[in-house]
């Protein structure tokens, strides 16, 4: 009987850890929310509130519907992100008067004053990962390309 320790035969290159395209995008991601906690702590986000926020801040009074859709999320995910968001008061629910199914999201005015203190959040992130723009860009515009493809299946 062989021993439970004994030497395995290599693995080929397509199964070797570091050649691995989904570990490289999920460590990467572990890495990048790491740089952005202290930030985002500093002005009283989590990550997935940040992202919200961030839609948010380019277009108010959306449905949660199309804010599942631009973050890739379900309504499930979703909805105790916005109570709590809704709680911290930086957003505010209501059902869509033209349709009662819909319910739409609304920045206050302190979510909307919240975005002054996020602005330096991307020039720290820039910095912080010591890759010059054009370089972070570049990556951004092959990961959404990826990630396009991908949810295509």
């Amino acid at each position: 009987m062989p021993s439970p320790h004994a030497t395995v035969r290599p693995s080929p290159p397509a199964l070797l850890l570091d050649n691995q395209v989904c570990f490289a995008l999920y460590s990467a991601s572990l890495a990048m929310t790491k740089l952005y906690k202290p930030l985002l702590d500093a002005i009283g986000l989590t990550y997935p509130q940040y992202l919200v926020m961030l839609v948010l801040w380019e277009r108010d009074r959306i449905t949660v519907s199309e804010l599942g859709e631009r973050l890739f999320l379900d309504s499930g995910t979703l909805t105790p992100l916005l109570k709590r968001l809704e709680a911290s008061g930086l957003l505010e629910r209501q059902r869509d008067a033209q349709d009662e199914r819909r319910v739409r999201i609304s920045l206050t005015l302190q979510g909307r004053a919240l975005r002054d203190s996020a602005e330096s959040v991307p020039a720290c992130v820039l910095q912080g990962s010591r890759t010059p723009l054009p370089e972070l860009q570049a990556l951004t515009l092959q990961i959404q390309a990826l990630r396009n493809e991908l949810s295509q299946r």
